[in-house]
């Protein structure tokens, strides 16, 4: 796991780097990118259903994800990690979780439902985070409302 954990290392002070010259909006655009690429390589290879689609971005992560429906628009993820540290943001840091949650985790998500959802538009409310509660977990609601027919179009 040291190899693993170094790379994470690099790629997190990648990170901070990029927010540092280019600004927020550097991250959250491949963010974005990659998450749409994401979402039409699933297509593609036939995954389909989206909780299903969720499970495997978060599989990767070497999350276990439960998934829990509230009501017809909302579902709650809950990902569980062997440690109290993010594969995106790194150990406690409560300074850097908003910054995280808002230019990586959530523009990838909508980006990467959006391009195989299109039929919903979406928002994230953070319910927990590693990065500012210090846990295993990173809690999310994902809201998931039909478009209507002039968002459809556009």
């Amino acid at each position: 796991m040291s190899k693993n954990r170094d790379a994470l290392k690099f790629f997190q002070a990648y990170l901070k780097e990029m927010i540092d010259v280019g600004g927020i909006n550097l991250p959250k655009s491949i963010s974005v990118s990659l998450g749409a690429k994401l979402g039409k390589m699933l297509q593609k290879r036939g995954i389909t259903g989206l909780e299903d689609s969720l499970r495997k971005i978060y599989n990767v992560l070497n999350a276990k994800t439960r998934i829990k429906a509230i009501d017809d628009k909302t579902l709650e993820i809950s990902l569980k990690y062997s440690k109290r540290f993010c594969p995106i943001g790194g150990k406690f840091n409560p300074d850097k979780a908003e910054l995280i949650q808002s230019t990586i985790c959530i523009p990838y998500t909508i980006a990467f439902l959006n391009t195989s959802y299109p039929e919903f538009k979406y928002d994230v409310e953070t319910i927990e985070c590693i990065l500012n509660s210090n846990n295993r977990y990173c809690r999310y609601k994902l809201i998931k409302e039909p478009k209507t027919s002039i968002e459809s179009r556009e």
